[in-house]
Order: structure tokens, then sequence, then C-alpha cells
């Protein structure tokens, strides 16, 4: 296979670059988004600058580097990560991390890359978010490849089977790591698991054995914590109607997430570079009968990323105050918890609904993990 064999997925080659950057500069949102990110530059300057871009590289150090260090230095406190041992440019690998935030999740991941002189990943990006047009164009530039959402059942396998054969090709092939998340859509309860259809996926572009297929990709489970959860007070709205109706998203409603989980506060982030799951191990899911190795290897994946992710205070204040004990009261001290059930009660007092469950689905959020953990 070679890389046109992907044309209607894959991210932009530098050739396709100046015409981009053109469409981005002429877009009725282009303006709002300088002024934005860059209050002091004039905007029509800003767009000249922007248009000798010439390739990925030039905009992921000039544009996506300095976006990150504005969200980093305006929306939080403290910024960590650990395990970047487990990864380098002679291995590329299959980054399956958890997913909180559309953007944020696999944006920081890369600025870890950069920062330790890795080679950054290629992203999925799903169908359902690439709209409007600026939204792709950013999104393709910076290393993103499409998932098609939806369609029949023959569609569905056709369109997985393509984006399965792309991240082995990218892997195997062009030597760069992908990143993908753990499920399909971002986890709205804070109950982080991995979809054993993501992982069937992986394997539907080889026919190798299941250790072989596997092995060959270089899994690497990555935890992803935030001291805030991005979009808390959406994601239970989206909860509480999704109980009652088959939820329906709005027109606009992904770019109103991805614009709020830039700008709302998010406290401290932590990033946990798991180990790659090992030969052995897979040799080890090897041994299950054949429809449960992919189930082991979830929950191998599960146990990773649990035993990597971050709890922090907010987490253990919601545990207590949603089962109405005390015990993690070590955790954290009265002000503390005092100043996160007024940012609660503040947001939910925004959404219409039963108060009560509401709060519950609130709390859930911050305490599923806790439990997840244990």
């Amino acid at each position: 296979m070679t890389q046109e064999d992907f044309d209607d997925i894959r991210p932009y080659n530098d050739s396709e670059i100046p015409a981009a950057l053109t469409r981005i500069t002429e877009d009725k949102y282009f303006a709002e988004i300088v002024k934005y990110l860059f209050p002091a530059k004039d905007v029509n300057e800003y767009a000249c600058e922007f248009k000798k871009i010439q390739n990925v590289e030039q905009f992921q150090v000039q544009v996506m580097d300095a976006v990150l260090k504005k969200i980093l230095k305006e929306t939080v406190n403290e910024f960590t990560y650990s395990g970047i041992e487990n990864f380098s440019n002679e291995h590329p690998c299959m980054q399956i991390s958890n997913h909180r935030d559309i953007m944020l999740d696999s944006a920081l991941l890369q600025y870890i890359l950069y920062y330790n002189n890795l080679n950054t990943s290629q992203i999925t990006f799903g169908s359902n978010l690439m709209r409007p047009q600026i939204v792709v164009d950013i999104g393709k530039i910076n290393k993103m490849f499409k998932i098609v959402r939806g369609g029949t059942a023959r569609e569905l396998f056709l369109n997985s089977l393509k984006v399965s054969e792309y991240m082995r090709f990218t892997i195997t092939q062009q030597g760069e790591s992908t990143w993908i998340a753990q499920r399909n859509g971002r986890t709205k309860d804070g109950v982080d698991k991995t979809e054993i259809g993501v992982l069937k996926m992986f394997a539907m572009s080889s026919k190798k054995n299941f250790v072989e297929n596997l092995n060959e990709l270089n899994i690497t489970p990555i935890a992803i914590s935030y001291e805030y959860e991005p979009c808390d007070f959406l994601k239970t709205r989206e909860m509480y109607l999704s109980r009652r109706q088959a939820y329906i998203k709005q027109e606009g409603e992904d770019l109103m997430s991805i614009l709020q989980g830039i700008q709302q506060y998010k406290g401290n982030i932590n990033y946990t570079i798991c180990k790659p799951i090992s030969y052995q191990e897979l040799e080890n899911c090897a041994k299950f009968p054949q429809q449960e190795q992919f189930k082991v290897l979830a929950l191998l994946i599960d146990d990773r990323i649990y035993e990597g992710y971050k709890l922090f205070k907010t987490n253990y204040i919601a545990h207590d105050l949603l089962n109405e004990k005390s015990d993690f009261e070590d955790k954290y001290s009265q002000e503390e918890k005092q100043k996160f059930i007024a940012y609660m009660n503040a947001g939910l007092n925004k959404i219409d609904g039963d108060v009560d469950e509401l709060r519950q689905i609130f709390l859930g959020i911050y305490a599923n993990p806790v439990d997840a953990k244990s």
C-alpha cells in the first residue's frame, strides 16, 4: 500500500498546506480566533505571517506550540507527566488513551513529545467533528486523519478496515506513531473502559495470528487525568437528557465543546505514559478462547490506565459527597471541599432538571475514577 491509497482520510501533505492556510485566513472565524489566541497581534499582519508556513513541523512549532502554551498558562495550574522513557522514535507505537477532552487530550500529548525530542504522532479525528471547513483544515495540517462515523453495517466495516490499514501503514511503513482513544467518543461519566471493538479494529488490517498481529503495533496505553473535568457541566446535562430520550447533538455543539475545553479552568493535569503491551502479555491473552482474547487485552489496557491515573482532591471530595461519607477527608481540607461544592452548585444551577439527579451525575464524573483505581 502507498499513501495515495488513503487520500480520503490522511492528513495533508506539505504540498497541500498553502491552499489550506489561505482558506483558513479567509474564513469568517479566523479573526476571532487570532484575537483570542494572540490579542497583541494585528489580524492582517498575523495572516501574512501565518501563510508563510510551509510544512507540518512549522505549523506545530509556530502555531500549536503557542496555542498550547497559552492554554497551559491561563487555564492550568500544573501540568505533569511521567513514563516518557516508554516512547522512542525507533519504536513507533499505537498510543491508546482514555479520552476526556476533544482537542486537548491528543494536543497536549504532542506537546510532551515535541519537548522530549520525539516525533509527534498522527491523530484520529472523527468525521462528526470535521466541520466547519476551518476545523478540517487546522486538524489535517496538524496530522489528524479521519475516522468516519455512522453509515450502514457494510460502510462501518469498510471504513474501520481502511482506518486499521492506515494506522498499521503509518506505524510499520512510515515509522510514525498514531493516537486513538480507547473508546468511540469521550468518556462522559468518568469510567474509562477500553471498547473491545476498538481493539478488533486494530487487528482487521493483518492476517497474522493474534500475537504477531497486535505486537506489530506496539500498543502503548496512556492515562490522562484532569483535576477539573473539561466540559463537566455540558457532560452532566447530556447524560441527564440521555436518560430520558435519545440525545441528538445540536449544530455546532462539538465546536462549542472544543472551545469550552480550551477556555475552562482545568487545575492540574497529569499524563502517565504506561509500559507498552509486551509480546509475553499478548501470548497470555492468546491462551484464552478466541472469543475472549480481545476482552482480556481490553482489561489489561484498562489496568494500565487505572494504575497510571492520578487522582486529585476533586475526585476524593466528590466520592465522599456522593456516598455521604468521609472516607477520604485526609486528602483535602474543609475549605477545599466548600470551594468544590460552590463550584458544583454554580454550574448545576444553570442546568434545567431535577437538582438531586443532576448532582448525582456530576459527582459521579469525579468520583468514578476513585472506584476504578481502588
